[in-house]
């Protein structure tokens, strides 16, 4: 196996990698996240809709192709 970085490191590295990776992350502002939430609740309002009238009209087609 080689050596170098990609030898196994013990569970507190690990851990302090991570807390240095978070620091490094751009979070959102409250303003963005209630935007992006609202998007999102309005995208799946809207795919919900769309397959419940698909679903609905399927089934108004099966039962009167059957009989």
């Amino acid at each position: 196996m080689a050596s170098g970085e990609n030898e196994k490191k013990g569970i507190g590295q690990f851990l302090r990698e991570v807390v240095q990776e978070m620091k490094r992350v751009s979070w959102p502002t409250r303003k963005e996240l209630t935007k992006y939430t609202w998007v999102v609740l309005g995208t799946v309002f809207f795919i919900a809709v769309f397959f419940a009238v698909a679903d609905y009209g399927i089934s108004w087609l099966v039962r009167l192709l059957l009989g």
